[in-house]
């Protein structure tokens, strides 16, 4: 009896993690699409920090969203000889067009000691560009 309710407790702790709340039709959706060796999460939206770092939900309209990034710069771009190094930046993107029931990707990455994010739309297109905010110990 007792491995039972232990594979159910362990099962139950699980599934709460990959469970994902319904998308309201009235808010717009944003998801996070990481990349392999870096570390996106979504801290803020208007100055607001957010609960969840894998997703979160906004009102139709314009946004301000804050996004901390720690990405791996190569050995190559630091110097000859020199080995990797691990970057933590935050980034801000704004975006005045937000659509209630539309799905948006936020993608970010790093090239050489430079930080980038990008938002696309459910169509797959750029809609807004995140500008680097600050780097170092955030």
């Amino acid at each position: 009896m007792r491995p039972l309710l232990a594979s159910l407790l362990l099962l139950s702790l699980g599934g709460c993690a990959l469970l994902m709340p319904s998308h309201d039709p009235n808010q717009a959706w944003v998801s996070l699409s990481r990349q392999e060796g870096q570390v996106m999460e979504a801290s803020r939206v208007d100055d607001k920090t957010l609960t969840d770092p894998r997703y979160f939900q906004v009102s139709p309209g314009h946004h301000e969203l804050e996004i901390r990034l720690e990405f791996e710069v190569g050995g190559p771009d630091i110097g000859q000889g020199s080995s990797s190094y691990r970057r933590t930046c935050l980034l801000k993107l704004t975006y005045p067009n937000f659509a209630a029931g539309e799905r948006y990707q936020l993608q970010a990455g790093g090239i050489g000691f430079r930080p980038w994010a990008r938002l696309y739309d459910e169509r797959n297109q750029e809609v807004a560009k995140a500008r680097e905010s600050r780097c170092g110990n955030v």
